[in-house]
C-alpha cells in the first residue's frame, strides 16, 4: 500500500532528577554534599532510509516515545542518558507542525535529522555546594523533553518527472528506459503510485519517476493527480507525454494545455519549469496528427520531440536529451524549515507582571521562574534563598518595587502564593 501522508505524535524522553545526598563514611568527618546529576532523556531522530518508498509503517502505530533519564545518585554518581531514539523514513520526507503547518525538517540527506530534543538532566546537590552553602538540601529536577504532533508528507525525489493523462504511456516509457518495472495495462489508472526508475546514459544517470493521475481537476481533488502532484515539486525536469494518435479519444493540444493548467494551479513555479514535450504513440498516429502536434508546440518554442515507448523508437534520444537538460539544471531542491521552536529554558528570563483586582493579588507569568520554583523545598532556609536569589537577579523584585506593590501584597507564581515582605 502507498502511503505518502501520516500524522504522528513524538515525545522525547525526561532528563532524570538529581539527587540530594551526604557523603558519610566511617572516620570521615562532615562529608558534604554527593548527589549527582540525573541523565538526559532520549532525543528522537528521522533518518533516511533508501529501502522505504512508503510511509505505510506509521499508519496504524501513531506514539513514539523515547526514555527517560536515570536519577542521580549518592556519591556523585550520575544517571544514566536514555538511548535516542531513531525512526527511518523514505528519503525525501517532509517533517511539518501539525497545527502550524511549518516545516520542522527536510529529511533528504544521510545524516539523522533532530525533531524532539530529549531533557536535561537536573543537577544533584553537589553542585550547588558554595563556601557560604555548605548543606544544601535541594537539587534540581531532570526537565522534559520536547514534543510535537507532526504530519510527514513525502515527495518524492527525482530529477525527472514524467506528468500526461492516464493511459499516454508513461509506465511503458518508464520500464523501457529505467530498471523499474511498473504495472502496464490498457486502462485508466492502470498506475496508483508513483514508480521510480534509474536511467543510465553513458557515464551519468538520473532518477526518472512516472507520476500517476493527472486528469483535469486534479489540483481540486479530481482524480489521483492532487494527491500525487506534490510529488513533482521536487523535480528539476518535466517531461510532458501526450497521446499524439488520440487514441482515446482525446484532442493532444486540449490535453496538453489541461495538463499545464493543473500543474500552474497546483504551483506557479511548477507550471512555469523546464518541460520536455514529448509526443508518444507515433507508430499508430497519422502524419497530419503528428504534424498538426508539432507545429503546434513549435509555436510555443519548445522542445519537442516524437517518441514510441512500445516499439523504443526515439527512447534513446529522449534520455539524452534529458540529460543534456539536467546538466544545466540547479540540483534538486531542499525544503528550507520555517518552524520556530518555542524557547525552552535557556537564558531566556522574560516575566510579566500583573495585577488581578478580582483576587487582590499580584500575578508574575514567567515558566522559567515556575520551573526554578518547582525544584526549590521552600521549607528549606538555603533552597529559598537559592530561589530569592533568582528573583533578584531577573529583576523580577525590582519590577514589584516599580510596580508600587505595598507590605503584605498577595503574589501568585504558577501554583505558589506567598506574601511581600521587605
Amino acid at each position: 500500500m502507498f502511503i505518502d501522508k501520516a500524522r504522528i505524535l513524538l515525545k522525547a524522553g525526561r532528563g532524570g532528577d538529581g539527587a540530594v545526598s551526604f557523603h558519610r563514611e566511617k572516620f570521615v568527618a562532615a562529608g558534604g554534599p554527593d548527589g549527582g546529576d540525573g541523565g538526559d532523556g532520549g532525543s528522537i531522530y528521522l533518518v533516511a532510509d533508501d529501502h522505504l518508498s512508503t510511509l505505510s509503517d506509521y499508519k496504524y502505530r501513531r506514539k513514539y516515545e523515547a526514555g527517560s533519564g536515570e536519577n542521580g545518585r549518592g556519591n556523585r554518581c550520575k544517571g544514566k542518558s536514555a538511548d535516542d531514539l531513531y525512526l527511518k523514513v523514505p528519503r525525501g520526507t517532509i517533517v511539518r507542525e501539525y497545527e502550524s503547518g511549518k516545516i520542522m525538517a527536510d529529511v533528504s540527506g544521510d545524516e539523522p535529522v533532530l525533531i524532539c530534543k530529549g531533557g536535561r538532566g537536573g543537577f544533584g546537590n553537589a553542585k550547588f555546594a558554595t563556601p557560604t552553602r555548605q548543606i544544601p538540601r535541594f537539587a534540581k529536577t531532570g526537565t522534559q523533553g520536547e514534543s510535537f504532533d507532526i504530519a510527514l508528507e513525502l515527495k518524492l525525489i527525482a530529477d525527472v518527472g514524467f506528468v500526461g493523462f492516464p493511459n499516454v504511456g508513461k509506465s511503458t516509457l518508464l520500464s523501457v528506459i529505467s530498471n523499474a518495472r511498473p504495472k502496464i495495462a490498457n486502462y485508466h489508472f492502470t498506475t496508483l503510485s508513483p514508480n521510480l526508475g534509474v536511467v543510465n546514459c553513458g557515464d551519468s544517470s538520473f532518477v526518472a519517476a512516472d507520476i500517476p493521475g493527472l486528469i483535469e481537476g486534479a489540483s481540486r481533488g479530481i482524480g489521483l493527480g492532487y494527491d500525487f502532484l506534490r510529488h513533482i515539486e521536487r523535480c528539476r525536469l518535466i517531461v510532458h507525454i501526450v497521446d499524439v494518435s488520440g487514441s482515446e479519444g482525446r484532442d493532444p493540444i486540449a490535453d496538453y494545455e489541461q495538463i499545464n493548467n493543473e500543474l500552474s494551479s497546483f504551483s506557479e513555479e511548477l507550471g512555469s519549469r523546464k518541460q520536455i514535450v514529448v509526443g508518444n504513440k507515433i507508430d499508430i498516429a497519422s502524419d497530419e496528427q503528428r504534424q498538426a502536434f508539432a507545429a503546434y508546440i513549435k509555436e510555443k518554442d519548445l522542445d519537442y520531440l516524437e517518441i514510441s515507448a512500445v516499439t523504443t523508437e526515439g527512447t534513446r534520444d529522449l534520455v539524452n536529451r534529458c540529460a543534456e537538460a539536467l546538466s544545466g539544471l540547479p540540483p534538486v531542491a531542499v525544503f528550507e524549515p520555517d518552524f520556530v521552536r518555542p524557547e525552552k529554558g535557556g537564558r531566556n528570563r522574560d516575566f510579566e507582571i500583573r495585577r488581578d483586582d478580582e483576587n487582590k493579588e499580584w500575578v508574575i507569568e514567567a515558566p522559567w521562574l515556575e520551573r526554578i520554583l518547582m525544584q526549590s523545598n521552600v521549607d528549606d532556609y538555603e533552597s529559598l534563598m537559592y530561589f530569592q536569589n533568582a528573583l533578584a537577579d531577573s529583576g523580577v523584585l525590582d519590577r514589584l518595587v516599580e510596580l508600587e506593590v505595598q507590605e503584605g501584597d498577595s503574589i501568585r507564581i504558577g501554583d505558589y502564593q506567598f506574601d511581600y515582605i521587605t
